[in-house]
């Protein structure tokens, strides 16, 4: 049957190329007043003007469901570490009393501190835990969420996780994309030796999740201390002659390459660019490479130094923006909060901060051509905010302001 979602206030259609947006397109919001959505099995049968959609065969016999407020496509999270056993309390006491990232690492927290734990965990809570923290998600109008592993840094513990995703999939609406990060850092048994640690990613994990088909993206932590460009480079290269798609963790603490050798690999997105330079820009343009920013955890961290998205999106870089939810750096599911921390902190307009919560994330998980704007033929992931401007879902912040979200076209989530 039908529905028919009416008296809209503000619709955010984002309709307009079948691509990325990048430039003064990130603004292009496709504002409709007084809109409507028509949706049938799953799928948007036709979107605008009350009256135009109300003139649309199936709405005689569609079921009405009355709105009002603001509504957009569902928020697609490109970037989350949804999977983790226990949250890093340690750490978050450690950062507030100053240790640096690199002290805490030292201290045995950072990546390594989740590690005993998600070995410890088995399948069936890991992934029960995980369809938990998605209702979250989809309370706060997130319809999508990209999700990573790289907390097990073993054989068994990588591909654990990387099941517990596909398992959750029966257990919450909330559709999720699975990440493989085992080459997230390299685990204390390998004293260290990165390359050694990378040679047996390659070798034992990365073929496994590839044949069995619980990955599409690959990433890698690129960084000091963790991997170089020249590694990350030829990794995702392998990734991707395996099937799975590049994505890289780059420029997050310093300027180190990591972006350049993304791009060179054929990287969908470059996560963090917080210290990225003009070089780096410009490598993500040529390649097509989606700047995903994470303003998120540079606020959780306390950090002055924020993505320099101004300088992205003036070159010509789509931008997407994501939450990083993780239990280190940054515990926070609601992109409400990011497209806050992107228009304080990262000087975006609200416009663009919404785009690159929408439309771009979708890019950057290679699914715009299904989701992330609202147009005839795409997926009917929709939320609604208790909103009269669409502005206020960055002006207000600390809490979330949807009423209700729809996932291929079914209520998942209304606020009581």
């Amino acid at each position: 049957m039908a529905v028919l979602f009416t008296g809209i206030k503000q619709l955010l259609t984002f309709a307009g190329d079948n691509a990325p947006r990048a430039g003064a397109a990130m603004r292009e919001t496709g504002l409709v007043k007084n809109a409507a959505v028509l949706v049938e099995n799953g799928i948007i049968e036709a979107a605008g003007p009350r009256a135009a959609v109300a003139r649309h065969r199936l709405a005689k016999k569609a079921k009405v469901v009355e709105t009002g407020g603001v509504c957009l496509p569902g928020f697609v999270d490109s970037h989350t570490h949804m999977v983790f056993a226990e949250p890093r309390l340690k750490d978050f006491s450690m950062r507030a009393a100053g240790a640096s990232y690199q002290e805490i690492k030292a201290a045995g927290g950072g990546i390594l501190s989740s590690i005993g734990a998600v070995r410890k965990q088995a399948l069936k809570p890991m992934a029960a835990q995980l369809a938990a923290r998605a209702a979250r998600f989809l309370a706060c109008g997130t319809t999508t969420a990209e999700v990573k592993s790289g907390y097990g840094l073993s054989l068994d513990s990588e591909l654990k996780m990387l099941r517990a995703v596909r398992d959750a999939k029966k257990l919450t609406p909330l559709e999720l994309l699975p990440t493989l990060l085992a080459a997230h850092g390299v685990p204390p048994e390998f004293n260290g030796d990165a390359q050694k640690y990378l040679d047996y990613v390659t070798a034992e994990i990365l073929p496994r999740a590839a044949a069995e088909g619980l990955a599409v993206f690959a990433d890698i932590f690129c960084e000091k201390g963790y991997f170089t460009p020249e590694q990350s480079a030829a990794y995702l290269k392998e990734a991707a002659r395996l099937g799975l798609r590049p994505k890289v963790h780059s420029e997050q603490l310093s300027n180190y390459g990591g972006t350049r050798a993304g791009a060179s690999a054929g990287a969908v997105s470059a996560d963090h660019a917080d210290h990225v330079f003009a070089e780096d820009i410009a490598a993500m343009r040529d390649a097509g490479t989606i700047a995903t920013l994470l303003p998120a955890s540079n606020y959780y961290l306390g950090l002055a130094k924020f993505p320099p998205a101004r300088e992205i999106i003036a070159a010509g870089v789509p931008v997407a923006l994501a939450t990083d939810f993780n239990p280190g750096t940054c515990p926070c599911w609601n992109m409400q909060f990011v497209l806050s921390a992107a228009c304080t902190h990262c000087a975006m307009t609200p416009e663009e901060a919404i785009c690159a919560a929408t439309v771009n994330g979708a890019w950057a998980l290679g699914i715009g051509d299904r989701c992330g704007s609202i147009a005839p033929g795409m997926q009917a992931d929709l939320a609604f905010y208790a909103a009269d401007d669409y502005r206020e879902l960055c002006y207000y912040f600390g809490d979330s302001q949807c009423s209700m979200t729809v996932k291929k076209g079914r209520t998942v989530y209304r606020k009581k």
